[in-house]
C-alpha cells in the first residue's frame, strides 16, 4: 500500500510519498498521492488530488516570491507592486488567492477536522513562523510585528476549518453545509463593512477609511501598538482578518462544489459563473466601499474571490484532463512550488531578510544583496529589468530545492 512517512530535520517535519508497490489500485495512489501542503493533511477520496489546485497554489507562491523580492525598490514595474491605497493591481490579487485555496483545500481534507487540536496545531504551527519571520535576524521584542501574512493565513485557516466542520450536516448534505458556509461568508463580508462605514472611530468618525483613521487602524494600535508594520496601521490587523477569513469560506464553497459537482466540466462552469457574479458585486460596491487590500474592504473580498474563482476554472482546464504533453510538462513546476508552498514562503522569507543584513562591505555599507545585485544584475538591464531578474533569479534557485524535493516526493506539512 502506499504511504506517506514523516521524516524530522530538526523540529519540522518532512513528509516523504513512497513509491507504490506492484498491485495497488489506482483509486489508492491518487488518495496517497495527497501529500498535504500548507495546512491541509489530506485529500478527500471522493475528487482525488486536484492537479489545477497545486499548480494555482504554485503560480501564488511564485508570485509571492516575485513581488516580494526585487533587486531594488526603487526600479519595479507597476503591477508588481501593491496599489498605493484604493485600487488594485495583479500583485493585490496573490493573498486573496492563497486564502481562498487554502479554504479549498479544508474541504478536500475531511480527516483533518476531526481533531481540533490537530486544527489548532496546525494554526499554532504557521503563526509561530510568521512571528519568526517578523522578528528575524535581531528578534527585538519592543518592535517585534505581531501581525503578518502567516499570523493571517493561521487565523484564517482556524476560523475556516471550525465553521467547516460546524456547517456539516449529520446527514452528508453538502449543498445545505455549502449553503451555511456560504451565509457564513456573506454575513462576515457585510458585517465588516458596516463596522467600517457606519461605527465612529474614537476620537474621529464614522466612514474614515484612511490608513491611520479606519476603525481597523485604531483597534490595532489599542491592542497592539509598537507592534505593527507601520507606526499607526498594519496591513494585516485585527479586524481586517475578519472580511479575509470570508474569503478563505469562498474557497471552502469552491470546495463544497467540486463534491457536488457530477463533472469537472460543470464543476468549472460553476466556478465561472460564480466568479463573474462575485466580480460584477465587487465593482459596484467599489463605487461606496472602495477596493483596497490593506483594509481587505467587502468589495475587494468579492472581487479577488471571483477572481480566483475564474482563475482555478482555467487552471483546471489548463491542467486536470491533460494526462500527458507540453501541459503536463508546462505545469510541472508550479506543483513542485506548490506542495511546498509553505517550505518556500519561508525560505523566502529568511533568505531575503539575510541578504540584506549581511554586510560585504562595513565601511560602504554595502550588504550581501546590494553586491550581488550591482555586481552580477545592474550592469546588464535596465533598472528595472534589471531588478525583475533579480527576482527571477531568486525564485529559480529556491525553486531548484524544491524541484529535487519534490522528485524526491519529500513535503513540508505544518
Amino acid at each position: 500500500m502506499n504511504r506517506h512517512l514523516s521524516f524530522r530535520t530538526g523540529t519540522r517535519p518532512i513528509e516523504r510519498a513512497r513509491s507504490t508497490r506492484p498491485g495497488t489500485s489506482s483509486s489508492a495512489v491518487r488518495r496517497a498521492a495527497a501529500a498535504p501542503d500548507i495546512a491541509e493533511p489530506s485529500i478527500a477520496p471522493r475528487p482525488g488530488r486536484l492537479r489545477s489546485i497545486d499548480v494555482l497554489r504554485g503560480l501564488t507562491v511564485a508570485a509571492m516570491v516575485i513581488v516580494n523580492n526585487p533587486g531594488d525598490w526603487n526600479n519595479v514595474y507597476a503591477p508588481l507592486l501593491h496599489a498605493e491605497w484604493n485600487g488594485w493591481t495583479p500583485t493585490d490579487l496573490v493573498f486573496p488567492y492563497f486564502l481562498f485555496i487554502v479554504g479549498l483545500s479544508i474541504t478536500l481534507s475531511p480527516a483533518s477536522l476531526r481533531s481540533t487540536g490537530g486544527i489548532l496545531r496546525r494554526g499554532a504551527v504557521i503563526f509561530g513562523l510568521g512571528l519568526f519571520l517578523a522578528g528575524f535576524p535581531y528578534f527585538r521584542l519592543a518592535t517585534w510585528r505581531i501581525p503578518g501574512v502567516l499570523a493571517r493565513i493561521a487565523w484564517c485557516y482556524v476560523a475556516a476549518a471550525f465553521i467547516t466542520r460546524a456547517t456539516a450536516s449529520r446527514s452528508g448534505d453538502v449543498r445545505a453545509q455549502a449553503w451555511r458556509a456560504g451565509a457564513i461568508a456573506a454575513a462576515l463580508t457585510v458585517f465588516y463593512a458596516v463596522l467600517m462605514v457606519l461605527v465612529p472611530v474614537p476620537g474621529g468618525h464614522a466612514g474614515d477609511l484612511s490608513p491611520a483613521g479606519n476603525l481597523g487602524a485604531w483597534l490595532d494600535r489599542t491592542l497592539m501598538r509598537g507592534h505593527l508594520w507601520r507606526a499607526e496601521w498594519d496591513p494585516e490587523g485585527v479586524l481586517s482578518t475578519v472580511p479575509a477569513i470570508a474569503t478563505t469560506l469562498m474557497g471552502v464553497v469552491a470546495g463544497l462544489a467540486l463534491q457536488m459537482a457530477p463533472t469537472l466540466r460543470a464543476w468549472r462552469r460553476q466556478l465561472a459563473v460564480a466568479g463573474v457574479i462575485c466580480i460584477a458585486i465587487g465593482l459596484m460596491w467599489n463605487a461606496s466601499f472602495p477596493i483596497n487590500k490593506s483594509l481587505w474592504t467587502s468589495s475587494y473580498v468579492l472581487f479577488t474571490g471571483g477572481a480566483a474563482a475564474i482563475s482555478l476554472a482555467l487552471c483546471s482546464v489548463w491542467t486536470d484532463e491533460a494526462a500527458a504533453g507540453w501541459r503536463l510538462t508546462i505545469s510541472e513546476p508550479f506543483v513542485a512550488l506548490g506542495r511546498n508552498a509553505l517550505l518556500l514562503f519561508v525560505l523566502s522569507g529568511l533568505i531575503g531578510r539575510l541578504l540584506g543584513v549581511i554586510v560585504v562591505d562595513s565601511a560602504a555599507h554595502v550588504t550581501l544583496k546590494s553586491w550581488i545585485y550591482d555586481s552580477a544584475f545592474a550592469p546588464f538591464a535596465s533598472p528595472t529589468n534589471a531588478s525583475l531578474f533579480f527576482a527571477a533569479a531568486n525564485l529559480a534557485v529556491l525553486y531548484a530545492l524544491l524541484a529535487w524535493l519534490h522528485r524526491r516526493r519529500w513535503y513540508w506539512r505544518a
